[in-house]
């Protein structure tokens, strides 16, 4: 069965190149950017900056799913070494908790929305920050994966093949 799976390029991957990154730098953009609106719209009361922060609230929501989706299958391809498989549990845990806190502020969002569009309860916006703070080490994990345990990265991967890292 595994011979009709497609082979591991030098990343350890079976596309061109590491797809988590990209969708997830779509999620850290619209989440923040939707924190900062609200912000911002809640201290000069401008419709239109409500607005964007709803719709960039959905966008993060979806985008957050399918980051999960290629997250987990790039997690069990990437062969994590020592520190980096805590790191990495973390990180999992984290997004799919982010996931979570996304869709019950969307939802939230939703439905006061159609109350009035220009009023956020204050629980709503302490979760708004929670959300933002969530985010900054979510990225920080990330960061540290690549950054410093280097997984999916060419030389990384070499060593691992060549059984000099375990």
């Amino acid at each position: 069965m595994f011979e009709l799976l497609p082979p591991l390029n030098d990343k350890n991957l079976p596309w061109l190149d590491v797809i988590h990154p990209i969708v997830v730098h779509f999620v850290i953009a619209m989440a923040l950017i939707s924190v900062v609106f609200d912000m911002i719209g809640v201290l000069t009361g401008k419709k239109n900056l409500f607005e964007v922060s709803f719709w960039n609230l959905i966008v993060a929501t979806v985008a957050i799913f399918i980051a999960i989706i290629f997250g987990q299958i790039e997690a069990g391809l990437a062969n994590p070494y020592g520190a980096s498989r805590d790191i990495l549990n973390i990180h999992s845990t984290i997004g799919w908790s982010l996931a979570g806190v996304l869709a019950l502020l969307t939802s939230w969002r939703y439905v006061a929305r159609q109350k009035n569009p220009t009023v956020l309860p204050r629980p709503f916006l302490a979760l708004d920050v929670a959300l933002a703070a969530l985010v900054v080490v979510q990225v920080y994990l990330g960061d540290k994966l690549v950054w410093v345990y280097g997984l999916h990265t060419v030389p990384v991967v070499k060593v691992i093949r060549d059984g000099m890292l375990s």
